[in-house]
């Protein structure tokens, strides 16, 4: 057995690997070697699209925050924070409604900024799987990882085990992807082997470090297509972990450009939920927005490094342009059969 090394939240663990992984019958592994090819090859695009290395979004810019980020999202119709706001987690206000999304409205919104060189590393499927991922092993785990009961690591790991195992609502499906390889599972679950996917996230267009403030919208909201969407949010862990979900509900896509009182400008992705009758009564969102399950949509920005993935839809993608005019076609994600 060989031990593999990983530092993760500053802490060193070694994962065992057994010497005889990758022995295999010779003529399967030559079959699926072009399989495995075009596979690691979409594993590498989303690898670049979450680390943010390419800067281009549905022929803009755009993202928004984790599965709470589901419950996080700016109050609205205000030109100043109200001292409402002033006494709320600023991270939640992240929320607002279609009614909002108006050229030249102004909402106090929170943008988070992470260090990409310090948030918690991607690992192969293979060490993911390795390492047990639920709330039953949560006493084993903080052993693991060294985390002492009560400490704020130890809450943060007991708070994503617990979202991850919590049952959808109707017409949901969702899934915790502690892998880029069950990220893609998932997702090719959801659109079909043959669709041709498309992500979408939030860009900053200028460097800032402040999280929260007044923008102003500059243009008319562009729409996304996204008759079916997944959307994937960051969760708090040791190693990296995504809340990917989907909705039988409608829901829109919108890339909106912003502007903040310092001149902060961001290209934002925002999607609106219309139907919210199936949401928890506590749903943060509905605090924020003071409205009940049911009576309004709900439309909430994503932070930078959380994205939504989308079938691509002909009409709109064929002749687009991303990047100033410049195709970039590796945006498009084929996920065919021979990438399973």
């Amino acid at each position: 057995m060989a031990l593999k090394k990983f530092t993760l939240w500053n802490v060193t663990i070694y994962i065992r690997r057994s010497s005889n992984f990758g022995r295999g019958n010779s003529v399967d592994t030559a079959k699926k070697m072009g399989a495995e090819y075009g596979f690691k090859f979409l594993l590498l695009y989303l690898l670049l699209v979450m680390h943010m290395v390419s800067q281009c979004v549905d022929g803009k810019v755009g993202a928004r925050d984790d599965s709470r980020s589901e419950e996080m999202h700016g109050e609205h119709a205000h030109d100043h924070p109200s001292s409402h706001m002033d006494h709320m987690d600023h991270s939640v206000l992240v929320f607002f409604t279609l009614n909002d999304l108006k050229v030249g409205r102004t909402m106090p919104i929170y943008f988070p900024k992470k260090d990409p060189s310090r948030s918690p590393r991607l690992l192969p499927r293979e060490d993911a799987n390795s390492i047990p991922f639920s709330y039953d092993n949560f006493p084993y785990l903080l052993q693991f990882f060294s985390f002492s009961n009560g400490s704020p690591q130890a809450r943060a790991m007991e708070d994503t085990l617990g979202a991850c195992e919590t049952k959808p609502i109707k017409g949901e499906v969702k899934f915790c992807a502690t892998s880029l390889e069950s990220m893609l599972d998932f997702v090719r679950g959801v659109f079909g082997l043959e669709s041709q996917i498309k992500a979408v996230s939030t860009t900053y267009l200028t460097q800032s470090s402040v999280l929260f403030q007044n923008y102003t919208i500059l243009a008319v909201p562009k729409e996304v297509p996204a008759p079916t969407m997944v959307a994937c949010h960051t969760m708090p862990y040791p190693y990296a972990v995504f809340y990917c979900h989907s909705q039988e509900t409608e829901n829109k896509v919108f890339v909106v450009s912003l502007i903040g009182e310092n001149g902060d400008r961001v290209e934002a992705l925002a999607v609106c939920h219309l139907d919210t009758s199936q949401w928890g009564r506590n749903h943060v969102s509905f605090k924020v927005l003071g409205i009940e399950p049911g009576s309004s949509n709900v439309c909430h920005f994503f932070p930078e490094d959380n994205l939504v993935l989308r079938a691509k839809v002909q009409a709109f993608d064929q002749d687009s342009r991303e990047c100033s005019g410049r195709d970039t076609p590796s945006r498009s994600l084929s996920i065919s059969r021979s990438a399973s």
